[in-house]
């Protein structure tokens, strides 16, 4: 199947993350982890806003509350509202103990009930350190650790029904893609096996979503492509887009048929073979999404 990519906005993101489509905004959202700026580009009018944030942003999901957002970012899980002069109202929810220092949280979502997950990894990923732990956020318990053990966890996504949450480790030594049993009354993980080995296929496991179908999207880092599995952990396909580093995909527009991918721009090297990096792209692959889940923190 032949989808071409449509540069959205050449944003120059160093690293672009985290989309997440507000369907009563008809607009995306997404971040720029090292800039600490969340950005916004509107449906209707293709104009784009951004605000900065006082720490690295990596993860966001909406929140119950209309027009606020709940994040991961260096020291714990806050909650965010833009505002219309530009600023950024953030405020702590909850502190994260982490394992070292020079560390911060890094991909996560809500499961279908509202809690909000996400991972922490070491900022130096040379160091290939298993400090990175995954967090569950709620309201009335606050950061509770689920897992541990990884270096880079990332693709963080839940099929349709919430049964089965989909989690990888995208360092470059792993590059291992597992689906977990999820209990949706508790929010617990377990009975972890090996859902996709992305070792002998093109790209690292980053950023990752679930169509309408049951199937998971996951963009291949450092090929180009993105690459949707069906359930059972088959490939079915793989797009390409004009950049070497897509970073995660989302779906979003009116009837959530578009696959919109954040890219990193990587600094100190030759960019004229993608010039386009850390641009925002839009993709039509046939096939619908899901709407996040908003957090009921």
């Amino acid at each position: 199947m032949s989808v071409q990519a449509e540069l959205i906005l050449d944003a120059r993101n160093a690293t672009g993350e985290s989309p997440v489509w507000s369907g009563p905004e008809q607009a995306l959202y997404w971040t720029d982890i090292p800039a600490r700026k969340l950005w916004c580009w509107d449906a209707a009018t293709a104009q784009t806003r951004s605000w900065e944030a006082p720490e690295m942003l990596a993860c966001m999901a909406p929140a119950a509350q209309p027009g606020s957002w709940i994040a991961g970012m260096e020291t714990g899980v806050f909650s965010l509202k833009p505002q219309a002069d530009g600023t950024l109202d953030c405020q702590l929810l909850a502190a994260v103990s982490h394992a070292q220092d020079g560390m911060r949280f890094n991909d996560g979502r809500c499961d279908r009930q509202g809690r909000f997950l996400a991972g922490t990894m070491l900022l130096n990923m040379a160091a290939g350190a298993r400090t990175g732990c995954v967090y569950s956020y709620q309201k009335n318990s606050g950061l509770t650790r689920l897992l541990d053990g990884f270096i880079t966890p990332n693709g963080m996504a839940f099929s349709p029904d919430g049964r089965t949450m989909y989690l990888s480790d995208s360092h470059p030594s792993v590059q291992m893609v597992w689906a977990y049993d999820y209990d949706t009354q508790t929010g617990t993980p377990s009975r972890r096996r090996v859902f996709v080995d992305m070792n002998p296929l093109p790209g690292r496991p980053d950023g990752a979503a679930v169509d309408a179908d049951g199937c998971y999207w996951i963009c291949g880092n450092d090929a180009g492509l993105v690459h949707r599995f069906t359930p059972q952990g088959k490939l079915d396909r793989s797009l390409a887009v004009p950049v070497k580093k897509p970073a995660m995909c989302a779906f979003g527009g009116a009837g959530l048929d578009t696959l919109f991918v954040t890219s990193i721009r990587p600094g100190g090297i030759d960019l004229s073979d993608q010039p386009l990096a850390g641009g925002l792209f839009a993709l039509r692959p046939g096939v619908r999404g899901l709407a996040e889940a908003a957090c009921l923190y």
